[in-house]
Parts: C-alpha cells; structure tokens; sequence
C-alpha cells in the first residue's frame, strides 16, 4: 500500500517501509495500532493549524522542520523549512498518510488489563465530573435551557406525552444482551419486574397477552427501588488504546425503554424541521454537510468526548420538565445504579451510559438545546422559530458528531463545556479546510477517508468472522483505487479459500468485487438464474423455545406492532417501512422459527454451495 501510494503521489517510500518495519519489529503490534494512528491523528490537527511543529509527531525522528518518517508525502503538504500548510495542498499526501497511518486504528482486538482497569476507573471519575458539573450550572443556565428546550421540543413532547397518557406505545425485546445475562427467548420468561414502572408499564398490560392469564404475575417478583438489579457496566474492544465502556440495562428496563425510543424518534422524524437537525439512521447528511464545510469553510464538526456519560440526568429532568406523562415515563425506566468492576454498585448522576435504548435520542435532544443556546448567545437576541428554521439546514447531531456554522462554533462550545460537556478538540475542526464527520473526512472537497482494517488477517479456512471481514477489506480498497494491494490480497484469500468468484456486493456469495460485474459459472436447472460456486455465510440461532403465554404474548406484539405502523399516516412509505423493520425488529416478519429460536448466533461458519452472484 505504501509503494502504491508512493506511485499516486510521485514520490518514494522505500526508506519509510524500512523504517516501519524495523519499529514493528522492537513494538509490536503496538506501533500499528497506537504510534502510527497517533502520527495520523497530528496530521489533522496540523491541517486544522495551518502549520505543524515539533509538539506534534512526537516520537519520530525531524529533518528540518518536518518529520523524516513519511517525508516524501509530508513534502506535498506542508513547508519544510516552515512547517506551514502549502498555498496548494495534495489531497492524494493527505489520503496517503492518513491511509498508512490510521487503517490498523481501529482493529478489534482486547486491551491489556491494566487498560481496562484504567478505563473503569475513568468512569467513575466521569461520575464525579458530572456531579461536579451539575454544581457549577446556574439558575440562568437553567432558565435558558428550559426556554430553549420548550421552543424546539413542545409540539413533539406533546405528541408523545398524550401517547404515553392514552397507553398506545409498544414494549420490545432488543438484540443484546442484558444485566441477567438473560438472550433472546429468554427475555420473555422475566421473573422481576421494577415497581418504578408499575404507573406507567404495569405488569399486567406489558408480562402477558391478556387478563385471562393474570394469575401468572403472581410468579413476578416486585422489586422495589433498592432491590433492582443494576446495570451491569462491561468493555468491548475499541481501539488497542482504551476500550469501548457500556451499560447493560436490565431487561424489564430494556424492554419499556424501547417503547419509549420508538414513540420519541418517530415523532421527531416526522417533525418537519427538527428531522433535518437530529439524525438517527441516516449518516448521510452529516457527511454531506461535512463535505460542504470542507469546500466552503462556513461549517464546523464537531466531536464530543464520552458524549453519553457525561449526560447528567439533571439536563433531562430539565429537558423534560413540562411534560409530566413522558417526564414520569422516562425517569421511570432509567436505571439508577451501576456495577462497576473494581468498584462495585454505584449511583449514577448520568442519565444513561451507552446501551440504553433511550441513550441516543435523548441525548441527541440535550446536544441540540445547548447549541442553540449558544447560537443565541452569539446572535444576541432571543431565539425565535424563524431562527430555529433558518438553521434547519446548517445545524445537525448525529449521536455525538455535531454540524455547527463556524460563525457560532466558539459560543457553542463555551455553552457545551459550561453544561459539563466535553468537546474533543483534538478531532473537531473549523479552522482550514479538513473536516470529519460520521466516518467520513473530507479536505478542500476531495474524499479522504480511508480503509480500515477491522479483524486479524485469518489463518486457516476456520476462521470464518476473519475471511468475510479481509474480503470485505478487499472489496473496499478495490473501489477506493488501490488495485496492487488488492491483486496481492486475492492471492493471499485464495490460499484460505479455493473459490473466491467474482459477485455484486448484494450477492451473499463471499466473493470478489469488480466494476465488470459478476461472472456466471453455470445457470440453475429450473430458474434459469445464473449461479457461481462459492462460500456463503452460515450460523443458527441458538434453539430457545418459547411456548404458552410467552409466546402468544410475542406473536401478539409483532402483529400489533406491524399492523400500527402499516395503518400510519406518515412522511413516506419508505419511512413507513423503515419503521416496520424497526418496530418489529432483527427477525424477519414471517419466521416460522422465531418461537423455536434467537438470539445472536454463538457461531459464525462458511460453507461451500452454489448460489446466486446477484
């Protein structure tokens, strides 16, 4: 990749492939997925800057006023006498090295225990910042966060406030796990039952399918506040750095939860000004905007640090204020206490930590209130619906990346920090013409955003998450132009897998890529259908059968929740059946073994068998 990338840009990695080499040989694996993303990381802020100096690429050796390391694709960036930015950048250096530097950023491997353990510990402190924030907040901050709040949300807060009043929202069981360990069928043959969630989620409208089988929640223990379970705080791998820190909630808790996710989000999809400033499926649109801001300058992105964790449950308290029923609702169904390894059951001043079903919407709403008050606190002025619509299409949350003009980006993060958020200034940028947001980054209007790798490189045909995830690599380097490193990729998958035929993307043959289409080995005997040899993805629910009152209550809920959404007066049909795949879940609508099995497959395998390349 780095010879290929030398031949882009008309320069030479010889002496820079030698030196990573020699480094990965005294680090480890270390200098890929740390020293090298480190170095990628100091590029970007050197675009932000305009300028580069020797606070940034530490660790590298410097000749003049640039590093060595990478020289060649430096040299068509930046000075090397000065370290500032060329008048005249070359987006293809910029791609090169942010490529080599931060593709092994992001592979999936576990941190060392002492990271771990430094990350739980990091959560407890995020607890102690939060509480420390919410002292420091002002009844002026307060007040305008109400104001604020009630000006964007009250027609949707309304909306959903009569819903959860008149009882029409719909519990579901999500795909993960939860703090009883308990995983597909099971979440249905609950045995406790919070009584916080008794006023609004009573056991005897959400545990069975209807009264004739009362006698059932007589089995149902009643949990009061001190005997809940707590959600159970664990790390999955993100980067080799630091992990990844989510909750998992309780299933009673999960379960009304999304009851409340769907009603909130789909009102706010509906709601013709706020759909284009809060996003929850559809990254495009951050990307796109990203993109605008990195040709035009006028728009900022912007990155939170543990975005949810430092969403105090006082910001939501205030957020919601006005409308009891959904205020009720929501505080009803959040978990209150957490267990943290090496520090035991704690109470949380969060709201929620990643993994609640409310999370990310919530949040999102708590984001958008302070940017727009910083957004008047710049302008000077109340803020007025006027305001608020004419903004529709330059502000934007998705999760914790946030559009902002570049006019108010200052203001909105003094109010951001002064609410106890964190801004990560190290990836959010509005000076210079780089721009990152949603997986994507952008400079000057020219696409560089790269690939990366996300598994270990497989060893034997066994490996099955491992093959379809370099085939996936393969593919991806394909479209984005490296044709060296994918033709040495293909000799490398082809020692793992003898047949590895040419197929669309939407094939689920795991096959290769190409702009020429697909290749036809023979046609099927009836169908006519072409049909290539291949591998194809294999893996089976793990057998978890529901019967009786359970599984009435299950079918009951699917049928409820497709018939809802299929009578709705909403935005759009696509839109209707995003909502049907959502409501109704991961399972397909009609699935003869969905009572028999669920749950996320324990296993993952390949096997070999004609199929379809289309």
């Amino acid at each position: 990749m780095a010879d290929e990338s030398a031949i882009r840009c008309c320069t030479c990695a010889t002496l820079d492939i030698k030196y990573a080499r020699r480094r990965f040989e005294h680090e480890g694996l270390s200098f890929l997925t740390i020293t090298l993303p480190d170095f990628g990381k100091d590029l970007q802020k050197g675009l932000e800057r305009g300028q580069v100096d020797r606070n940034l690429f530490q660790g590298f050796p410097w000749q003049a006023g640039l590093p060595r390391f990478l020289g060649g694709f430096l040299d068509l960036v930046f000075d090397r006498c000065s370290g500032a930015l060329l008048n005249d950048p070359s987006p293809d250096a910029i791609l090169a090295i942010r490529q080599l530097t931060l593709m092994f950023n992001k592979i999936s491997l576990e941190c060392t225990k002492t990271r771990q353990r430094k990350a739980m510990d990091g959560y407890i402190q995020c607890e102690k910042d939060v509480r420390e924030a919410d002292a420091l907040i002002t009844c002026q901050q307060w007040h305008d966060f109400d104001r604020v709040s009630a000006l964007l949300y009250a027609k949707v807060f309304s909306e959903v406030d009569r819903e959860i009043y008149l009882s029409n929202i719909l519990p579901k069981h999500g795909p993960g796990s939860t703090a009883e360990r308990l995983r597909g069928n099971s979440k249905y043959r609950q045995k406790t039952w919070p009584a916080r969630l008794e006023s609004y989620f009573p056991m005897g409208e959400y545990l069975i399918p209807n009264y004739r089988y009362y006698g059932i929640l007589d089995s149902i223990s009643v949990l009061e506040p001190d005997a809940e379970t707590p959600v159970r705080v664990v790390s999955v791998p993100k980067t080799q750095r630091t992990p990844r820190i989510i909750g998992i909630e309780p299933v009673a808790m999960q379960y009304c939860q999304q009851a409340l996710n769907s009603v909130i989000t789909s009102s706010l999809e509906r709601n013709h000004y706020l759909s284009r400033m809060i996003g929850f499926k559809d990254q495009d649109v951050n990307q796109r905007l990203a993109l605008k801001g990195s040709l035009s300058g006028d728009l900022a992105t912007l990155d939170l640090s543990e975005a949810s964790d430092r969403v105090s449950n006082q910001h939501v308290r205030h957020l919601l204020r006005n409308h009891i029923h959904l205020h009720d609702a929501v505080d009803a169904t959040r978990s209150r206490k957490a267990d943290v390894s090496g520090h035991g059951v704690v109470r949380l001043a969060k709201y929620a930590s990643m993994g609640s079903a409310l999370c990310f919407p919530v949040e999102a709403m708590v984001f958008l209130t302070m940017i727009f008050i910083g957004i008047e606190k710049e302008l000077s002025s109340p803020l007025s619906p006027k305001v608020i619509n004419d903004l529709r299409d330059k502000v934007r949350v998705y999760g914790d990346d946030i559009i902002v003009p570049v006019e108010f980006v200052r203001s909105v993060i003094s109010v951001l920090e002064s609410f106890g958020i964190r801004v990560n200034r190290g990836k959010s940028f509005w000076n210079g013409k780089f721009r990152e947001s949603c997986g994507k980054e952008y400079f000057n209007g020219f696409d560089v955003s790269i690939v990366r790798v996300r598994q270990m490189f497989p060893t034997t045909r066994k490996d099955a998450t491992e093959i379809q995830s370099i085939v996936s690599l393969r593919n991806q380097l394909y479209w984005a132009g490296y044709w060296s490193t994918v033709a040495w990729l293909d000799e490398f998958i082809r020692d793992l897998i003898k047949y590895f035929p040419v197929v669309l993307s939407s094939s689920r043959v795991i096959g290769r890529e190409s702009a020429l289409g697909f290749e036809v080995q023979k046609t099927h005997d009836t169908l006519h259908s072409p049909l290539v040899k291949g591998y194809v993805s294999s893996s089976t629910l793990p057998a978890d059968e529901l019967s009786e009152e359970q599984a009435l209550l299950k079918c009951l809920l699917r049928m409820e929740r497709r018939h809802r959404y299929s009578q709705a007066d909403i935005i759009s049909e696509e839109f209707r059946d995003e909502m049907l795949r959502r409501q109704i879940g991961s399972l397909p609508a009609v699935d003869d073994e969905h009572l028999k099995r669920a749950g996320r497959p324990q296993y993952v395998g390949i096997k070999l068998r004609w199929a379809s390349p289309i």
